[in-house]
């Protein structure tokens, strides 16, 4: 069993994360100046992640929060989010993907009614960041540690184990959480007109994509637009636009049958010099040159999200402890 490894459906995350009658994986994640962020995606599995290293910056849905090393963040099912890094800095993280299912959020006792379903719809919100001063730290900290063990031992019921774990997990931060009928409406038309362009630049990246163009959209002034992209993403629309097209370009040159200048043209790139520049900057390395690489390349991220720059691993085997970036 390979246990490690209006919304928009181009930002929803196209991998499988674990399987059908085991959906609960656990990854690690490096961030660096070669892989600077996470990009804005969402997908149906509830994340618990303790930061190891260093300090990143979260987007879930439209709240920012810094976390640094030793805090633990929860991220509810199908909530938008990103993650991204300061210059010349690196952070790492260990993450467990779990879909509400698995915790028997598809039964109808009051245990789904009460606590698991609004957890999944965003009316019972639960903290998503949790530092060291936190009431909670100390029973998540204790949690998570049980959760590595069990994961990484297998012992005889470790599945019961685990779901028992996260149910602990959630029933831990329940009494921090604040339930919530409806969500304010300009919280939502934001979310919203977030998703929209996302699932645009995801649907046509490969075409012209300019800020006038966008903005109309959301029917936003250009300059509105650029400030609301970028306080929502982490990052400007421009650079987000340009790390989709290297992501993809990255990507099928890994699966070989293309030549370069047809992937980088497919790519959004009518530039082939400009595509060269921006390849190398990114990947260390010229276009041809990751091609000859790829095998050996430990940086490859297994787990390639929809849209954007990230470079997560997700470990192929239970025994795999490389965290290298």
């Amino acid at each position: 069993m390979n246990t490690t490894t209006g919304l928009s459906p181009e930002q929803k995350e196209q991998a499988r994360h674990g399987e059908p009658i085991f959906p609960l994986i656990r990854y690690i994640t490096t961030l660096s100046d070669r892989y600077p962020a996470v990009s804005a995606h969402w997908h149906d599995e509830a994340e618990l992640t303790l930061i190891t290293e260093g300090r990143c910056t979260y987007h879930v849905q439209l709240d920012t929060f810094e976390a640094k090393a030793g805090d633990i963040l929860f991220v509810p099912p199908a909530a938008l989010h990103s993650t991204t890094i300061p210059a010349g800095t690196q952070m790492q993280s260990v993450t467990y993907v779990f879909h509400m299912d698995f915790l028997g959020s598809s039964s109808t006792d009051i245990c789904n009614l009460r606590y698991l379903t609004p957890i999944r719809r965003h009316t019972l919100l639960l903290p998503c960041l949790i530092p060291e001063d936190h009431p909670v730290f100390s029973r998540l900290r204790e949690l998570f540690g049980r959760i590595e063990a069990v994961y990484a031992g297998r012992p005889p019921g470790y599945e019961l184990t685990l779901r028992a774990l996260l149910l602990c997990t959630l029933s831990a931060l329940i009494p921090y959480g604040a339930e919530q009928d409806i969500r304010p409406q300009l919280e939502d038309e934001h979310t919203a007109k977030l998703k929209l362009v996302l699932e645009y630049i995801g649907e046509h990246y490969g075409e012209e994509l300019t800020i006038p163009q966008l903005s109309r959209l959301c029917f936003f002034s250009e300059y509105h637009f650029m400030r609301f992209f970028k306080k929502y993403t982490g990052t400007s629309c421009l650079e987000y636009i340009k790390n989709l097209r290297l992501e993809k370009a990255a990507s099928r040159l890994a699966q070989g049958g293309s030549s370069v200048l047809d992937i980088s043209l497919s790519c959004g790139f009518s530039n082939l010099s400009y595509f060269y520049r921006e390849f190398k900057k990114k990947y260390g390395m010229t276009p041809r040159q990751f091609i000859r690489e790829v095998p050996e390349l430990p940086f490859l991220p297994e787990r390639m999200y929809s849209a954007g720059s990230v470079s997560p691993r997700s470990e192929s085997r239970l025994s795999s402890t490389d965290t290298s970036s």
